[in-house]
């Protein structure tokens, strides 16, 4: 699933290569790739093998689970496709409480003791799952892990989700996705070197030279 999973979104251009020309993320940080899974809802038959992986890997990696939270907005999708197939409850944590009405932050029934799988579109650093994991813990669920479409798989990533106690799975990752890129034509072959080097350390720039 892994290079099926990479090849529907280099296809769909959900996620895009271009280390000649680099993107610049909100941080600052200058970027070979930009992943945007949500264009993959647009396509039926891509969203439905992607939907359809997601739910083999949650149900592999976390049977136990009981409901399955979305990350806001961008997890939203992916957690109610899931959770419509596996039949079970579903619900999303904003990164913030409303300002209005209830003020909630989790929308959705969620009980103590709960087991918890928490659905996210893309894993850069996981900082932003930090948030909902913290509100569910709050609200007493149990966490199993998380399940996300794709990952860059940084260091800083594997550092957060440490520190946070909980584990997480993707459909597939950047390694695999510069190697089907290459054997597809998406980038040269020979800027994998680049690909690599920026990933070690993304706040060095010296791969752009």
């Amino acid at each position: 699933m892994e290079k099926k999973a990479a090849e529907i979104l280099l296809d769909v251009k959900a996620v895009f290569l271009r280390p000649e020309e680099p993107f610049t993320w909100a941080s600052g940080i200058k970027s070979p790739i930009y992943c945007d899974n949500r264009l993959v809802l647009s396509y039926p038959e891509e969203r439905t093998a992607i939907k359809k992986g997601m739910v083999e890997l949650i149900k592999k990696e976390y049977p136990e689970v009981e409901v399955i939270m979305g990350t806001a907005t961008a997890g939203i999708p992916m957690a109610a496709l899931a959770a419509d197939e596996m039949g079970i409850p579903m619900g999303y944590v904003r990164s913030d409480a409303k300002k209005h009405g209830k003020q909630n932050q989790i929308e959705g029934k969620i009980s103590p003791g709960q087991k918890v799988v928490i659905v996210e579109d893309l894993i850069s650093t996981g900082g932003s799952v930090k948030t909902v994991v913290n509100a569910l813990k709050e609200a007493g669920a149990e966490i199993l892990g998380v399940a996300a479409i794709f990952t860059y798989g940084l260091p800083d990533s594997f550092k957060n989700f440490e520190e946070m106690g909980v584990e997480f799975r993707t459909l597939s990752n950047y390694d695999v996705l510069i190697k089907v890129a290459a054997e597809k034509g998406y980038v040269k072959p020979e800027m994998l070197d680049k690909l690599k080097q920026w990933k070690s350390d993304p706040k060095d720039e010296s791969w752009i030279k």
